[in-house]
């Protein structure tokens, strides 16, 4: 009996020694972080006090804290501005998207657009005045908000194609002598739209009195682009703490347009999942049409009974919703 739970204990210890050991394992990353962490304090600390004792901290040492600083608050400022970004109100989008509507306007287009369908479906369709309504009043709010959204997309990537041949003329510029000002009123007159409509208002702002830095700033708002936030950011950091501004926005120029290439890559190599996406999507729409003209007789008993107007709904939410997949699992965010 003693020696049963001798045995017993022991295999206790054994399966907690275990368990424990396997949780060290898996926690100990984060156990050590915090340790590992004081010992950077630490050795910057000491640093910091050589540094103090030697006369002070040099113009190298005291512009990287500068710029680390400087990305600090563009970080945090960038952080703030994407959270009103997520989803911007309709007259922003509208602006985004050059459409120079009101809100008064833009209603008046959904309603306008809600009674064309409506119109449309009672007297083609023939489905009744019920099913008319429902396809009207999806248009008038669909339809509209989809314009604004490609002409909002349109105008982005307008711009992103665009912009990195207007960095370069601000690198040719500072390179020959000029100053920042004048390279951006270089490209508010000389360049494609929407980059000149952009530059425009950027020299406007700064015209009446606002700091270049602050009116650089102010573009991400009204183009909220990774592209756009880089050039703020090195603009930011040059107002604050000097350096080499050809440098800085020729490294830049040379970032936006390999993530043009890597876009490019990531197209061609998804055009195939594209391809495939498509006619699986549009193989059930088929299908029916060539039974409609073949045997309308067989098909027809989806569009003329309650029972197959569920069976044609369910079929359409399930092809929405497996569109939606296949388009979330073939677009990549890069």
């Amino acid at each position: 009996m003693l020696s049963s739970g001798i045995f017993l204990a022991l295999t206790f210890l054994l399966g907690a020694a275990s368990v424990g050991g396997l949780l060290m394992v898996a926690l100990y990353p984060w156990v050590t972080a915090g340790a590992a962490l004081d010992r950077q304090m630490e050795l910057i600390s000491a640093t910091g006090t050589a540094g103090t004792l030697r006369g002070g901290a040099t113009d190298e040492s005291r512009r990287k804290r500068a710029v680390e600083a400087t990305l600090g608050e563009a970080e945090e400022k960038l952080k703030f501005k994407a959270q009103k970004r997520v989803n911007p109100s309709l007259l922003v989008r509208m602006r985004q998207g050059n459409i120079s509507w009101s809100k008064r306007t833009y209603y008046l287009v959904c309603v306008a657009t809600g009674i064309v369908a409506f119109l449309l479906i009672l007297s083609t369709a023939g489905l009744g005045a019920l099913p008319a309504v429902g396809f009207g009043i999806s248009a008038g709010l669909l339809l509209p908000h989809w314009y604004v959204k490609i002409a909002r997309n349109r105008r982005f990537k307008r711009f992103s194609a665009e912009f990195p041949n207007a960095i370069d003329v601000i690198v040719r510029g500072i390179k020959t002598g000029l100053p920042l000002g004048d390279c951006l009123k270089i490209i508010a007159a000389e360049t494609q739209e929407p980059v000149k409509g952009e530059f425009q208002i950027l020299i406007e702002d700064h015209a009446l009195g606002m700091p270049l830095h602050e009116a650089v700033e102010r573009l991400p708002d009204r183009i909220p682009l990774t592209e756009a936030n880089f050039f703020a950011i090195v603009i930011a950091i040059q107002s604050r703490t000097g350096g080499n501004l050809s440098e800085a926005l020729g490294n830049l120029s040379r970032v936006l347009r390999e993530r043009k290439k890597l876009a490019g890559k990531i197209q061609a190599m998804s055009g195939e999942a594209k391809a495939s996406a498509l006619i699986i999507g549009a193989l059930p729409v088929v299908v029916v049409v060539l039974l409609c003209v073949t045997s309308p007789d067989y098909i027809a008993l989806i569009f003329t009974t309650r029972t197959g107007h569920f069976v044609l709904a369910a079929c359409g939410l399930m092809m929405l919703g497996g569109t939606l997949m296949m388009r979330k699992m073939i677009n990549f965010d890069f």
